[in-house]
């Protein structure tokens, strides 16, 4: 009989893949001896178990050959079901062996599969759950030791310094086996340059700057931003300037007091089709809440601003002398580059603004365009979207308020997105059957 041999190693990094693959092929060669020879082979490396067998490419490749009846093999043989096998994958993909007539052999029922037999049904799924029983496990151990890592020694685990710091050798590794190999420690250290620099957006928030006004501040002032400081460590980053995300995550970072912090963000697995559990999770990263940041109750590195006035700077507004309104305050976006375009008080008006410059060179650096324009065509703009909701609508009976501050809350209310587009002189939204464009005149 002719065997195809399927094996999956997850985390490279902490595993040797040829080590792993040799010992489940060594089981599996063990199984099968006497019976056939394993003619192909399908192993996986660098991926979860978590992940479904079709976005496994060597699991997804095999399941495509079982379909082929010039498949070359007769069984698939495995090493260690909990490495191929994971909470209910047994159960969606077992059935399609059946269908195409492929046998499939595991070393713990001495054999193959039987699929009328409920014992064989009963001891893979115990193996499927066993699998995913043993990686929350491992991840419960992980993150325990981890939060008491930071809670009793402050340590650093890893990871991006802040802006204003730097990593500074702290001795030899904890683990000795990792020591023996001349694996390092390490902790922060103040960078004196971007330190002063982060001392200074504290003090101009708790003098009452935005976080925008702070951003055009150290810009004017030729300040590289994070990204340009340390561009070796922020590939991922453009290192364009100073933008107000930045400034409110350096502001938001309780790491400048000293004190060691860690769970900000956490990995969470979300259903990539709620409508087919077969396609598995995919892996996202979300921001916790505050309460579950775990800190280190003494200081762990030299701080930057103290306590007294990172909390000032949590609470503290920005002064603005008079109170401006911007009616499309978060509706309006720019269609060069699809951001958010902020309010601009000109000339006694309200105004908006993009300042972000398009990829394209010959577009402009910046698009302004004043409120009170946008505000006339916005009645006719409401009147499309009303028609092409009902399309048996009659222009005339369709009841939109007089009042531009009613017409923006029914913008708000049907959940529009404005679009302002500087070249062609446009109010679009989007609609059912493609944009709906109103031209400025």
């Amino acid at each position: 009989m002719r065997f195809a041999f399927l094996g999956r190693v997850s985390t490279e990094d902490l595993q040797d893949p040829v080590a792993s693959r040799r010992w489940q092929l060594s089981r599996a060669e063990a199984l099968v001896i006497g019976c056939g020879r394993i003619v192909a082979e399908f192993f996986d490396v660098g991926h979860s178990r978590s992940v479904s067998w079709l976005r496994r490419p060597e699991s997804a490749r095999l399941l495509a050959a079982l379909e082929d009846p010039n498949r070359g093999f007769e069984a698939v043989v495995i090493g260690e079901p909990q490495r191929v096998f994971y909470d209910n994958q047994f159960g969606l993909v077992f059935p399609l062996f059946e269908h195409f007539g492929v046998g499939l052999w595991v070393p713990e029922v001495d054999g193959p599969i039987d699929p009328d037999s409920e014992a064989h049904s009963l001891i893979m799924s115990v193996y499927a759950g066993m699998s995913k029983a043993e990686r929350r496990r491992i991840q419960v151990r992980v993150r325990s030791a981890m939060i008491a890592q930071v809670e009793r020694e402050g340590r650093f685990l890893g990871g991006r310094p802040p802006y204003g710091y730097r990593l500074a050798d702290a001795g030899p590794h904890h683990n000795p086996a990792f020591a023996a190999l001349g694996a390092r420690r390490h902790r922060l250290a103040l960078d004196p340059g971007a330190a002063s620099v982060v001392e200074r957006i504290f003090a101009m928030r708790i003098a009452g700057y935005g976080a925008r006004r702070i951003a055009r501040a150290l810009d004017a002032d030729g300040i590289p931003c994070p990204s340009a400081h340390d561009p070796a460590r922020n590939r991922h980053r453009s290192a364009a300037g100073w933008r107000t995300g930045t400034v409110l995550a350096i502001l938001g970072n309780p790491r400048y007091t000293g004190h060691e912090v860690w769970n900000k963000q956490s990995k969470i697995e979300v259903l990539i089709d709620p409508h087919n559990v077969g396609l598995g999770v995919r892996t996202l990263m979300r921001w916790n809440p505050r309460a579950e940041w775990v800190s280190s109750p003494y200081t762990a590195h030299p701080a930057i601003v103290n306590a007294e006035d990172f909390e000032q700077a949590q609470h503290t507004r920005a002064v603005c002398g008079t109170h401006r309104t911007y009616l499309l305050r978060g509706l309006l976006r720019c269609s060069l580059c699809g951001r958010r375009m902020e309010g601009a008080w000109n000339n006694g008006r309200a105004n908006y603004r993009c300042r972000h410059r398009a990829a394209d060179a010959e577009l402009p650096g910046s698009v302004f365009v004043r409120e009170d324009r946008l505000l006339s065509h916005l009645a006719a703009l409401l009147v499309r979207v009303k028609i092409e909701s009902h399309p048996c609508a009659v222009p005339g009976n369709i009841d939109i308020p007089r009042d531009v501050g009613q017409q923006v809350t029914v913008c708000r209310r049907l959940g529009l997105a404005l679009r302002y587009d500087h070249l062609a002189e446009t109010l679009a939204v989007e609609g059912r059957d493609g944009d709906i464009i109103i031209r400025l005149l």
